[in-house]
């Protein structure tokens, strides 16, 4: 392995050229060089990486760096078209390309172009491999001051525009005053519109299921549905009650989380599936009619919220809850939500761990906590082969029994300083099997 090479004539070099990840004992000479020969020096990356080696003929002839996208950038942003939320949790499907470097000395025409193309093509898969999860889209950065960036442009990238010239520092942000060019290229066809799409999976599925409810699921559903008493008055409806709570129900465990998101959701269901959740049809078309965003919120906003929950809590329990499964009962203050009296709000949850379902919740008043609260919560849904975990507030005597003799549940609890003579008794049962291994 030679990481220098000098020049390197002859067209057909571009065939037997290959791109493969860096391996392990070429970390120092890949930093070395980058430092060495690239204009912006190296001092490392934060989160996930890749690093690859181009090479012919046992010659490294260039360097590639991948790390995680940048945290905000307006003309990608604006290009995807993603609300910020959905940014936040899709931002690790993005690659930048920090760090591209011909070595010294390789002057062969086509070549970035050439390297560009072998690497992004296994990026992805590459990422997975390494990471657990794909890349849909990749970026870098291109300095109009140094480069035109045509090997980008040669290689199948789109340019998007320019910075603002900032830069991320110390948790903030300065202005530096040379903004770059912005350049993308989809792995993915349609990656684009996958990881702004907040109705459809960031790797090609749409939510966390698709409608798997068939007529027998659908018709249970309804029949709990008609319990909650719908708040319009009867004049001018056009949607049905019934249709309209399925639509929020059905778009929120196919992981809708957002009134937008589920208004995009029900305008994506097939025809079959508008007739399931029973959309209405246009008295003259037939067709059928599918609720706007307004019409979701203005209708969701007056539904009774406690009684929603109630009803629902034991469908979705019964619908999500496996034998074994893990539920956790946590409890959060709302951000932004106040009361009349400006109190804040606080939610006491049980949530279905492995799909993010909330299966019960209850509002803890102002004048109490969540202890003698959960209890109260758990006996509203069937537990029964589930194990509950909590943090160490809620380990306490009452909840124990009420999980193993009144719901047939297992729990995992946390035990801390606020329990001292239970901790010293766990501390006092586990002495010897700490003490590991055993002396002589």
């Amino acid at each position: 392995m030679t990481p220098e090479g000098s020049s390197l004539p002859g067209l057909d070099l571009l065939r037997r050229v290959t791109v493969r990840p860096r391996e392990r004992w070429e970390v120092a000479p890949f930093k070395a060089l980058l430092r060495a020969h690239h204009y912006l020096g190296f001092r490392g990356v934060v989160g996930e990486s890749l690093a690859y080696v181009a090479e012919a003929d046992g010659r490294w002839l260039a360097l590639l760096l991948w790390a995680a996208a940048a945290f905000k950038c307006r003309p990608r942003d604006g290009w995807i078209g993603w609300h910020p939320t959905l940014a936040w949790q899709r931002l690790p499907l993005v690659a930048n390309n920090v760090r591209f470097l011909i070595l010294p000395g390789v002057c062969v025409p086509n070549l970035a172009s050439r390297v560009l193309g072998l690497c992004t093509r296994r990026l992805s898969a590459d990422w997975e491999r390494g990471w657990g999860h794909p890349i849909l889209l990749a970026e870098t950065f291109v300095d109009p001051a140094r480069y035109a960036g045509t090997c980008y442009r040669a290689a199948g990238w789109q340019p998007l525009g320019l910075t603002r010239g900032y830069a991320r520092c110390s948790g903030g942000w300065a202005h530096h005053g040379r903004p770059k060019q912005v350049w993308v290229r989809e792995l993915t066809p349609g990656g684009h519109a996958l990881l702004g799409d907040p109705c459809r999976h960031p790797h090609g599925r749409r939510g966390i299921a698709k409608m798997k409810l068939d007529t027998k699921g659908m018709d249970a559903l309804f029949e709990v549905l008609r319990q909650v008493p719908d708040p319009r008055q009867r004049r001018g409806l056009r949607h049905r009650k019934l249709s309209l709570l399925a639509i929020a129900v059905v778009a929120t465990v196919c992981g809708a989380r957002s009134l937008e998101a589920m208004a995009q959701w029900a305008r994506q269901c097939t025809p079959a599936e508008r007739q399931r959740l029973r959309y209405r049809r246009h008295p003259r078309s037939a067709q059928f009619e599918v609720p706007s965003e307004p019409t979701l919120r203005r209708f969701l906003q007056r539904i009774d919220a406690a009684a929603v929950d109630a009803i629902l809590g034991p469908w979705l329990a019964g619908l999500s809850l496996r034998q074994g499964e893990a539920v956790a009962l946590d409890g959060k203050t709302l951000r932004g939500a106040r009361r009349q009296d400006q109190s804040q709000v606080h939610l006491l949850s049980l949530v279905v761990q492995s799909s993010g379902i909330t299966i019960a919740q209850c509002e803890v008043d102002q004048k109490t906590n969540e202890i003698p609260v959960a209890p109260e919560l758990v006996r509203a849904v069937p537990l029964q082969g589930s194990c509950v975990t909590a943090d160490a507030m809620h380990t306490q005597q009452e909840l124990a029994r009420c999980l193993v003799e009144e719901r047939q549940a297992d729990y995992c609890f946390t035990v801390k300083d606020n329990q001292p003579q239970l901790k010293q008794d766990l501390d006092t049962l586990f002495a010897e099997q700490r003490a590991f291994p055993p002396s002589a």
